[in-house]
């Protein structure tokens, strides 16, 4: 694991800047993004990339996760969630075989399985990191880009896991489809950095595994922020909701 004082002098040379809490009352219209908050990713033992055991920063993303979900759908407010998922005869080096399709380790975790029932919850598998990319169909549409015009959503709210892997890739899309004009009316891609996690590999044991590169949590936890607010993301360390109101 890389030392306390190399990841603190890492938040001092390359600081992110956290804005105030969010504050959610349905003023502004708001989308929930989940990033693969799936058994393959958090559940401890239940594939190749998921914890060995139980790990505090991605059960932590899960709780929070819960929490917001719980509130959005109370609000009937729209929610979309990307779920891993992979053909078994189509690798995604440097990756192993993980999240392959018909596996319990492409389904939510189990805290939010119930989200499968509710009307204002749109599920899409996606095969690749970027779920941007993975939302897109064979005729050329594209899921997501559906959804925010349908919903009329200005900005979404964006957790899950990996925060420098797949939350990344999918902040950096979405930020370069708004600048081109592909999700109008979208204004704010907001990262909520305690409702995001990754996983932790040591130098140590990467060592071990042939291919494999180390990846210390906390670190590249904080690399991935760096990188999405240097993209135009907005980072929050805080979402609260005040006066619900249904749209």
């Amino acid at each position: 694991m890389a030392s306390s004082q190399i990841i603190d002098l890492l938040k001092v040379e390359l600081p992110v800047e956290q804005g105030a809490s969010l504050v959610l009352t349905g003023d502004v219209k708001t989308g929930l993004v989940l990033v693969d908050v799936v058994n393959g990713f958090c559940t401890v033992g239940a594939g190749n990339l998921a914890p060995k055991v139980p790990d505090k920063q991605i059960s932590g993303m899960v709780d929070e996760t819960l929490r917001l979900a719980t509130a959005f759908c109370e609000s009937k407010w729209p929610v979309f969630a990307f779920l891993d998922c992979h053909h078994p005869d189509i690798p995604e080096h440097p990756y192993p075989p993980h999240c392959i399709a018909g596996t319990d380790e492409t389904k939510l975790v189990p805290a939010l399985q119930w989200l499968e029932n509710e009307p204002n919850v749109t599920l899409r598998p996606k095969d690749c990191i970027d779920g941007y990319i993975g939302s897109t169909e064979k005729d050329g549409s594209n899921v997501f880009i559906d959804w925010v015009k349908t919903n009329h959503i200005k900005a979404i709210l964006v957790v899950g896991i990996c925060t420098d892997i797949c939350v990344l890739d999918f902040v950096c899309s979405a930020l370069s489809a708004r600048n081109h004009g592909f999700l109008t009316p979208l204004e704010d891609v907001i990262v909520y950095s305690h409702a995001c996690a990754t996983f932790d590999l040591p130098i140590h044991v990467a060592q071990t595994i042939e291919g494999a590169m180390a990846h210390p949590q906390e670190l590249m936890h904080h690399i991935g922020l760096y990188m999405a607010k240097g993209r135009g993301a907005r980072v929050v360390s805080e979402v609260s909701f005040e006066c619900m109101k249904n749209p």
